[in-house]
């Protein structure tokens, strides 16, 4: 079996991997997991010798011990530093502290006290507290729960909602440095295909990557965008993500890979003109501007500021059109200062069109009006394109399902996360509950499979119509992941009545006198000798 070897080093320490050349890349990874002594919730990062991100996977190029490739391990769910600063203190040197110290105290003792699996316990029901309200009463006074209430847990109680200024200047500082080195070749197209894996960069790596997109697009040269300009716009669009689970700078950056994706899987470049493109990419980059986490419906209920300025119509999505050309009114951050008016006049005009399509209450209108010219559809026909940028939004924003498993799970948790927030809210205000972000109602599968049957497969497969090219890249992702949601679904159903059975016996049991009370109840006429 031919195999290949490479040679990295962790920490400075020299380690080599020795692989298959077929090896899955699940394996691959988890052999570099475990030279790093990673935790299964770290996120591993590999440097080739010029200092550039390289993809961990069985295609990469075997080296010789004089040009060691560089492991870094980083935390999952947050850069660790905004995670410091938020916190206080550096969460991951604290928590190998800690498994440092149990592991002296398994040597000596023999074997874990039982006093740490309380305090492990304590500090569990403690974590469960800081992130919900179900524990507070509605004078605010705390009561106890009788079981846990199972949730994702990337600390968004422990920060602010809107980033810091030292949180920002920092992301800049590193994204300018980063930004003058080579990407290589191999992320570049992996850049291209849905199968990105976002977890594994973090935000002024992700600046970096959004630059790579409008570069590789040819944006720069055919707009004449300058390059401390297009810096600047990113850093701006960083700064208005706000600190939520799930409509954060990640998420921008998803939508946008997947519209950036779909542009070259389609072939979109010799279709429609440049300027179109420039619309889908920048409309994707800004559709979510200074997000709250709360949904149109929460807006319009409590009547918040944005509602009334909009007059209850899609009040979130004309917010982030106007906090996106408020960027861009910026002469430092404006990438279309370059353009003729009638040229920024189209922009604008198609920015704000993409970015209102968003609004999932127009998603059958704009659905129909797709289907209705799909029969006929002419790349020359404008309306026609209009109708197309705005559906390939729509599947860009909500392709989280797209992708592989273990890049859209955790994205549906930090969903569920934020509808609970959202839900939670709304009972503590007395506004209408959500019903699909009630956490006394909702599952995880239960949250999918009705989605993906009803809104992502009719939405998905009227686009392949046009590009079946497609069929392979989103809809059979999204075939696996409704059966993976199916069979969670009936798991739970199956646990739920073992349960409920286990109830009933136990129930039943204790309900049933044994023959010992039954004797000393009738007395001696029971006994066997007076019978």
């Amino acid at each position: 079996m031919e195999t290949k070897i490479i040679y990295f080093t962790v920490n400075g320490r020299p380690e080599q991997a020795e692989f298959p050349v077929d090896c899955p890349a699940q394996d691959v990874k988890d052999l570099f997991r475990s030279a790093a002594e990673a935790g299964p919730h770290d996120i591993l990062k590999l440097y080739n010798p010029k200092g550039n991100i390289i993809n961990i996977s069985p295609q990469l190029t075997p080296n010789s011990p004089h040009s060691c490739y560089k492991l870094e391990v980083v935390a999952a769910d947050c850069n660790s530093t905004e995670l410091a600063v938020a916190l206080g203190f550096d969460l991951s040197s604290m928590e190998k502290r800690l498994q440092s110290l149990e592991k002296k105290i398994l040597i000596e003792a023999g074997e874990t006290p039982a006093i740490v699996y309380e305090m492990k316990r304590q500090v569990e029901s403690f974590r469960e507290k800081l992130e919900s309200v179900e524990h507070l009463s509605w004078l605010g006074l705390f009561k106890e729960l009788s079981e846990g209430t199972h949730k994702p847990s990337p600390f968004y109680h422990k920060r602010t909602l809107r980033k810091t200024r030292e949180e920002c200047e920092h992301v800049k500082e590193k994204f300018l440095q980063m930004s003058s080195l080579e990407v290589s070749e191999e992320v570049r197209q992996y850049l291209k295909t849905p199968t990105f894996d976002n977890w594994q960069w973090e935000d002024a790596e992700i600046m970096v990557l959004l630059q790579v997109m409008y570069t590789d697009l040819d944006f720069i040269s055919t707009f004449n965008i300058e390059l401390d300009v297009l810096q600047q716009f990113l850093y701006e669009v960083y700064k208005r993500y706000n600190n939520i689970p799930f409509h954060n700078f990640k998420h921008c950056f998803c939508v946008t890979q997947m519209m950036y994706g779909l542009i070259w899987l389609t072939d979109l470049r010799s279709k429609i003109d440049s300027i179109d493109l420039l619309i889908m990419l920048t409309s994707a980059v800004c559709h979510d501007l200074d997000h709250t986490g709360y949904n149109n419906a929460y807006q319009i209920n409590a009547r918040t500021e944005l509602a009334l300025r909009y007059n209850d119509i899609s009040p979130l999505e004309n917010h982030h059109c106007a906090v996106a050309f408020e960027i861009l009114e910026k002469t430092e951050s404006n990438i279309f200062r370059n353009l003729t008016t009638e040229q920024y006049k189209r922009i604008r005009e198609g920015i704000i069109k993409c970015i209102l399509a968003t609004d999932m209450s127009r998603h059958t209108e704009i659905l129909n009006k797709f289907k209705a010219i799909l029969p006929v559809f002419d790349f020359s026909n404008k309306d026609h394109r209009d109708v197309l940028m705005m559906i390939m939004i729509k599947v860009s924003d909500i392709s989280n399902e797209a992708r592989p498993m273990d890049v859209a799970e955790p994205w549906l948790d930090c969903l569920l996360q934020e509808f609970f927030n959202q839900s939670d809210m709304e009972k503590l205000e007395g506004l209408p509950v959500t019903p699909f972000m009630d956490r006394d109602k909702v599952t995880k599968p239960s949250s999918q499979t009705g989605f993906i049957r009803f809104v992502l497969f009719p939405l998905f497969i009227e686009l392949a119509n046009l590009f079946p090219c497609l069929e392979q890249h989103i809809i059979d992702p999204v075939r696996k992941a409704l059966d993976y949601y199916t069979e969670m679904e009936k798991a739970l159903e199956r646990e739920k009545q073992n349960r409920s059975q286990s109830e009933k016996t136990k129930l039943k049991e204790s309900n049933t006198p044994k023959e010992s009370e039954l004797q000393q109840e009738m007395g001696p006429a029971l006994k066997p000798s007076t019978v």
